[in-house]
């Protein structure tokens, strides 16, 4: 995927454009209650006033109603609803509904840095809500302030949204720590397939992959749901294939059929022969198993149980997988990873998790593991 593409993927996912802040003052209805005489003369010429965009003398004639005496009910409750709605609409910060009136126009009128500068005006009144906490992060995105973004976003509350918002920023300034931390977060807490989609995407991106690694990122993908085009079901029956996994193959196209996405002569030829090759397997399968009994390392073993995973024998493939760790291995990475990927298909996370625990090295072994950790919950 190229960084014009990536991209486009990022802000299809994350928050994209935050719809405009919506506070809009009404002028009280005064027909619908009784005023007391006089204070009901003054709330008229207030209400004039205010519509003819004489703030201040609006606020002078509803100072003088609210110095009244013998106000009723009905009385407190106009002058307040006038009140409010002269500071809002003239954007007095002196109050707080004038205040968040302000940073809401702010906002929508595209003055971002007036945003971030409102927000300490909003805690002096204590008015700085979720919300609005919100959008000052998006303020520092939409002024191109993605440093600022990123250090201001890990102070919020952590929420889905704080955290879509920091993973964003945090690409912005190819800062991949920030991003994966942001991602993983979002994974482990729900699962979200456009999540996933994104952090097998940047664990993609990571130095010095094998191809197997790459495989069990593609396996990933199916895993959580991520698969979204026809390159996707391809390439991971082409690694499968590679590593002469071809049960896995054909389930990967199988499922790239079912989905609507696969339908043409090429792909049509890559499961016709991939079926071709899950015969030929099954046929040599007692003599495969045989000789790897019979291997002096336990590689052959551990290359066994995972393609007994892929036609859909995980419980069998656990315990071929544990003889082939008993053995000297050239990759004890893989053979861990490996025991984990057979428990979690056999519905064992806590011991899937366990087995995924212990790979520790080489680097990119330990991303694969921890990838498959966080789809283990």
């Amino acid at each position: 995927m190229t960084v014009r593409v990536l991209r486009a993927a990022v802000a299809a996912v994350f928050l994209g454009t935050a719809a405009a802040v919506s506070l809009v003052p009404v002028v009280p209805a005064q027909a619908q209650v009784t005023l007391s005489p006089h204070v009901g003369a003054l709330m008229n010429e207030a209400s004039a006033m205010a519509k003819a965009g004489n703030w201040k003398g609006a606020s002078a004639k509803v100072n003088e109603a609210d110095g009244q005496a013998n106000k009723t009910a009905a009385d407190n409750q106009v002058i307040s609803q006038m009140r409010n709605f002269i500071a809002v609409s003239s954007g007095d910060t002196s109050t707080p509904a004038g205040a968040k009136a302000k940073f809401a126009n702010d906002y929508n009128a595209g003055k971002y840095r007036d945003v971030i500068a409102g927000a300490e005006t909003l805690r002096k009144f204590n008015a700085f809500g979720a919300q609005e906490q919100l959008l000052v992060g998006q303020a520092y995105y939409k002024a191109n302030d993605f440093a600022g973004c990123v250090r201001y976003s890990k102070t919020l509350s952590g929420s889905d949204t704080a955290l879509e918002l920091q993973a964003r920023c945090a690409y912005e300034i190819g800062d991949e720590a920030t991003q994966r931390q942001a991602l993983e977060q979002l994974v482990a807490r729900g699962g979200k397939p456009e999540h996933w989609k994104l952090l097998l995407k940047l664990g993609e991106r990571a130095r010095g992959l094998s191809d197997h690694n790459t495989l069990d990122i593609n396996r990933l993908r199916l895993l959580t749901g991520s698969m979204s085009t026809k390159d996707d079901y391809i390439s991971l029956a082409q690694f499968a294939l590679q590593f002469k996994m071809a049960a896995e193959a054909q389930a990967a196209m199988e499922k790239g059929v079912a989905a609507k996405v696969v339908n043409d002569d090429r792909s049509m030829r890559l499961l016709n022969g991939a079926k071709a090759q899950v015969a030929a397997n099954a046929a040599a399968a007692a003599k495969t198993l045989a000789a790897a009994n019979a291997a002096p390392q336990g590689d052959d073993l551990i290359a066994v149980g995972e393609n007994m995973i892929g036609e859909g024998k995980a419980k069998e493939a656990i315990g071929v997988i544990q003889n082939g760790l008993k053995k000297p291995l050239k990759d004890a990475a893989n053979g861990q990873i490996r025991l984990g990927q057979a428990y979690l298909a056999a519905g064992q996370k806590a011991e899937a998790k366990a087995a995924f625990a212990k790979v520790k090295a080489p680097e990119k072994d330990a991303l694969i593991a921890h990838l498959w950790t966080l789809a283990a919950r």
